[in-house]
């Protein structure tokens, strides 16, 4: 019995008000970095179905490289390049950049197949009833776009919420780093690793059940 109270004493509840601050920054980049690489992938993803020269040439180049290196690689790259070039960006700002950069090229993507899903024959009926292009795009195009994208959507949001671990690799006080520095400490792994796991759960469930309350009332 003396052995598992020395075993827990070490984990203290200030450990856990700790923890929950570093949920809190995870979440305040994830939320960040997704609401910006939302807005900019669903620009990307309508040029690139377009088929914009600047699109084409331009954007659909960088994009791969976003989704093809992995995500690691780029954080350290730019956190060390990037005041060779004149940014002089601290680690959550680093960190910030390339995670909606990364948002932008995964959703880029997604976008071009929710618009892609829009049958033709429904466009051209909406242009027949008198709509011009961009009529056409918010009135027909973006409503059953939305829902077709949807959960690719969430699933990117979700793979980003994860992801921005990588960014303690900066130094960033985020959920993983603050589990590494109180392991150094206490030596208790798998107590703390249990607790960042729930706080990860706690910070992805809600996300996955309003995304199916959605999803089953849009199917109604």
């Amino acid at each position: 019995m003396e052995s598992q109270i020395s075993f827990f004493s070490s984990f203290a509840l200030n450990d856990v008000f700790f923890m929950a601050e570093a949920a809190w920054r995870t979440l305040l980049i994830s939320i960040i970095s997704i609401s910006i690489g939302t807005l900019l992938g669903s620009l990307f993803g309508w040029m690139l179905y377009e088929g914009r020269f600047l699109a084409i040439i331009v954007v659909a180049p960088i994009l791969d490289v976003f989704r093809s290196v992995p995500l690691i690689i780029q954080l350290v790259l730019f956190y060390n390049f990037a005041p060779i070039i004149g940014f002089d960006l601290d680690a959550f700002q680093s960190g910030l950049v390339i995670l909606t950069l990364y948002t932008a090229a995964l959703v880029a993507n997604v976008v071009r197949g929710g618009i892609a899903s829009v049958s033709m024959p429904m466009r051209r009926a909406s242009r027949s009833l008198g709509m011009n292009y961009w009529q056409d795009l918010f009135y027909v195009v973006f409503p059953i776009g939305v829902r077709a994208i949807f959960p690719s959507w969430v699933g990117v949001a979700l793979g980003v919420l994860k992801d921005s671990a990588l960014v303690s690799v900066l130094g960033y006080v985020e959920l993983l780093r603050a589990s590494q520095i109180l392991m150094t400490r206490t030596q208790e792994p798998l107590l703390i690793i249990a607790v960042a796991g729930a706080f990860y759960f706690a910070l992805s469930y809600p996300i996955s059940r309003f995304s199916a309350k959605f999803e089953r009332k849009w199917s109604q």
